[in-house]
């Protein structure tokens, strides 16, 4: 028999306790995605433990089996059979909530968490620990438990200690001390979880094996049904026919589950989609009648059809509705469909009319825009969203009522001032989804009331002065520097901001020509944005500034603000952006002030004395632009006197005779970004194989003139060698030919998959930023044994800290002929990686 009983983290962790996961158990696995639900459920109960202390949240079980060594004394060892990914997720952010809290609150919280909830004080050796990862995991494991230099590797379970760690630095109010606390208490007492122990002659694999042998289920949409008509014992076939079968026409299983959850969170929004046939039960269970529960069936029909506008606006007769009802889909949210569901059900009602609620949309329109400008496009959104049908004014006028609400505390709904100094500083390239960054430039050129037609949908985001700037540009710029301004801060501080994008059609043309060559392509375009800028005689910081003015008035006047936004204040800079980058920086790699001020939009100066008066993660990472020490460094711990440098060095960072760190391990702008999860569209054009038959000459002609036929008779041996092992060739777009090495076509099932770009302009880039989104090497050891084999290479030096980036080397390196084999060697490693663990039915050479 087996014992199961519900228990929560504190039960299962406090005591002299250890649980082994057993060897033969897959690795740590947990991704991004998941952890960001634990996350979101974790701060949701401290909210909700606020207002009722008993709040918990289950989240799943455990399996275990005791060890058969176990005596009456002593640690008491359980093989984790079941939730190992759970229990490891969980202590992992055990060990980052006690950093946090040692840095913030005092040492006395690492000494009470360890000894609490991760460790046996008083034992040795392995059992010391109370939970023992697979042997894989063990040594990133001990380095988050021991806090040493490693903690936070590139591995997954670093990265889930960086996550983690990110996500406190930026829950950490400065104005409320008891937040991280409740978090704390959250995971410790809060979460619920079922702990199912087999006794002696048990075979807990067949227990594993029954807990997870669920076959085909019911939708919760199928389980509401049944139970509705379990209570229409008499009137079930004509409401069938009358009121279900409409709505089940209607809508199709997805959407009938998005609506009986929808009609829930209008009332609660705590209540999670994996709730719906419990809590629509336990409303349903207070009606008494057949009248009453075909009453509900009649209403639920009512909201489908509204629901099925939303999902459709073209049903909408009203012009302004319809309007916004488009456009808010397109952004894409679907926490903004309770309140949509709202306003149209109030319009039914007759409380309200089209003009009240295609006014209160405009609103939440205006809410999502100009909270994509200053950077805080996705910072506690859901929970605003959910929360507004429950908490705004019901007496009062549906718009003004939302208008309100999304003024008041912490919703960053950005008055006029923080939208003019945003347009001018924040990287609005790098912030929110690429879709919903484009919309916006969309939108704001339709303000321009253009009459000839351009198909948006052809349209792309393009930077005027490029990503990666030619000679002639770092010209054209450095004309605009101050005295002891570089050229790199400088390109940093403007080059994803509003003012540099526009939009065009002919992005891969454009690239990175000087501004004399793209000026007649602009004013020859149909938009006219375009026409504006090519209306200037140069492009440089000036003419961005101006032009960021421009827009942020055409946003002001677009898309109103708060409620009294003329006196609004704006909730200042992004420091908990700051926070949140630092903590994801992985050991091994540093970064600059300036790279940390483009990335918040504020100044090198202003990070400087933040960072010297206030705590933040991994301060000591933050080097001047050359990789050296700030002389102002200092310790916000007076008794610490140790040399950064050491701490660095021992953590991975190369230093050089002169005191600089290695430039290769640095961390710009746009990696602390995608560190942060931004999503940033490969910064290259994509190949697409076969569109350009002249695009191999063209690429051999711009590798000969630039780097000479030595270099290019080397990467044509490496591609030859490519091609011999199955591998594919292709080309980008751009106005410089770059050749992508390919696994797989673009019409293979599983999509393409390259490994490296070979740029004319002399670089070989090793896309680790591609590859995390592709299997197989979304997994972070096949991408680090990709990284060390490529590493074994004579000249190649790519950083640990930049698995997840786009790092590259010379394509010098390729000259010598023991190097170039070991460089070939590593990619017939990973085409055969890709090859061997192709899904069933693919077919790859």
């Amino acid at each position: 028999m087996v014992l199961a009983k519900e228990t929560k983290l504190q039960e299962l962790l406090e005591g002299s306790k250890q649980y082994q996961v057993p060897l033969y158990q897959r690795t740590y696995s947990w991704s991004t995605d998941q952890l960001k639900q634990l996350w979101e459920d974790i701060t949701q109960l401290a909210e909700d433990r606020v207002d009722d202390h008993r709040a918990t949240h289950f989240i799943g079980s455990v399996v275990l089996t005791p060890s058969p060594a176990n005596g009456p004394t002593g640690v008491q060892e359980f093989l984790l059979i079941d939730g190992q990914q759970r229990l490891t997720s969980l202590s992992i952010l055990l060990c980052a909530i006690r950093e946090h809290r040692a840095a913030r609150d005092g040492a006395l919280h690492r000494e009470r968490i360890n000894e609490q909830y991760l460790i046996n004080k008083w034992e040795s050796g392995r059992q010391r620990l109370k939970l023992v990862p697979t042997q894989a995991d063990r040594a990133a494991y001990l380095a988050c438990l021991d806090s040493t230099p490693q903690a936070g590797g590139v591995d997954r379970v670093g990265a889930a200690y960086r996550f983690f760690s990110a996500r406190l630095a930026a829950a950490d109010d400065p104005d409320d001390p008891r937040d991280i606390a409740r978090i704390e208490d959250a995971v410790i007492s809060g979460l619920a979880l079922v702990s199912v122990i087999s006794q002696q002659g048990d075979n807990p694999h067949r227990i594993f094996e029954s807990l997870n042998n669920t076959g085909l289920r019911l939708t919760q949409a199928d389980l509401l049904r049944n139970y509705l008509f379990m209570r229409l014992p008499t009137r079930g076939d004509v409401v069938y026919e009358s009121r279900w079968l409409p709505l089940q026409q209607a809508l199709d299983r997805d959407q009938l589950e998005l609506l009986f959850w929808l009609d829930l969170v209008q009332r609660d929004p705590r209540v999670k989609q994996a709730d719906i046939y419990t809590g629509q039960q336990r409303r349903l269970e207070r009606m008494r009648t057949e009248d009453d529960i075909e009453a509900e069936v009649a209403r639920l029909g009512g909201l489908g059809q509204l629901l099925r506008t939303i999902l459709d606006p073209s049903r909408e007769p009203d012009q302004a509705v319809r309007h916004r009802l488009t456009r808010l889909g397109a952004w894409g949210t679907t926490t903004v469909y309770p309140v949509l569901l709202h306003l149209l059900e109030r319009r039914a009602n007759g409380t309200a009319d089209s003009a009240e609620i295609a006014s209160a949309m405009l609103y939440l329109e205006s809410y999502f825009v100009r909270r994509l400008l200053i950077g805080r496009a996705t910072a506690g959104i859901n929970r605003t969203l959910l929360s507004i049908v429950t908490e705004i004014d019901a007496t009062a006028p549906a718009d003004e009522a939302i208008r309100r609400y999304l003024s008041t505390g912490r919703k960053y709904f950005a008055g006029d001032r923080e939208i003019r100094a945003a347009a001018r500083s924040v990287p609005y390239y790098l912030n929110g989804r690429p879709h919903q960054r484009t919309l916006v430039l969309r939108w704001l050129e339709e303000t321009y009331g253009s009459k000839e037609p351009v198909d948006p949908t052809s349209l792309t985001i393009e930077h005027v002065l490029p990503q990666t700037p030619t000679p002639a540009w770092r010209e054209s710029l450095t004309a605009d520097l101050a005295a002891d301004e570089e050229f790199g801060q400088a390109h940093e501080a403007l080059v994803h901001t509003l003012g540099n994008l526009t939009l065009t059609g002919y992005n891969s043309t454009l690239s990175n020509s000087p501004f004399p060559i793209k000026r007649p392509q602009l004013a020859g375009s149909g938009v006219l944005m375009n026409q504006e800028i090519a209306q200037q005689e140069r492009w440089g910081r000036p003419q961005i500034h101006e032009r960021a003015d421009a827009l942020a008035e055409r946003m002001i006047a677009e898309w109103p603000g708060p409620a009294d936004r003329d006196q609004a204040t704006a909730p200042g800079t992004a420091w908990e952006v700051m926070n949140q980058a630092l903590a994801e920086l992985p050991p091994g790699s540093w970064t600059t002030y300036g790279d940390l001020a483009a990335l918040i939009g504020s100044h090198a100066q202003a990070i400087g004395q933040r960072l010297a008066t206030t705590p933040a993660p991994n301060a000591h990472r933050v080097l001047q632009s050359q990789g050296t020490v700030s002389p102002n460094f200092a310790w916000l711990d007076p008794t610490r006197t140790d040399d950064p440098r050491t701490l660095l060095a021992a953590e991975g960072v190369v230093f050089d005779h002169l005191g600089r760190a290695d430039q290769t391990q640095r961390v710009t702008t746009e990696g602390l970004a995608l560190l942060l999860g931004a999503d940033v569209p490969d910064l290259r054009p994509a190949p697409e194989p076969g569109q350009d038959p002249g695009s191999d000459a063209r690429f051999l002609g711009q590798l000969a003139e630039r780097q000479g036929h030595d270099i290019a008779e080397a990467v044509v041996a490496v591609t030859l060698a490519w091609t011999a092992i199955g591998g594919y060739v292709a080309h980008g777009s751009g106005q410089e030919t770059s050749r992508f090495l390919l696994s797989r076509e673009k019409s293979h099932p599983a999509g393409r998959i390259w490994p490296v770009v070979i740029y004319p302009s002399g670089t070989v880039e090793v896309v680790f930023q591609h590859l995390r989104g592709r299997p197989p090497f979304d997994d972070p050891a096949r991408r680090e044994e990709f990284r060390t084999r490529l590493n074994g290479v004579d000249g190649i030096h790519l950083p640990a800290g930049k698995i997840d980036l786009r790092p590259g080397f010379d394509l010098g390196v390729l000259l010598d002929a023991s190097a170039r084999e070991k460089f070939v060697q590593a990619l017939d490693w990973f085409h055969a990686v890709v090859r061997d663990n192709e899904p069933p039915g693919s077919d790859v050479p």
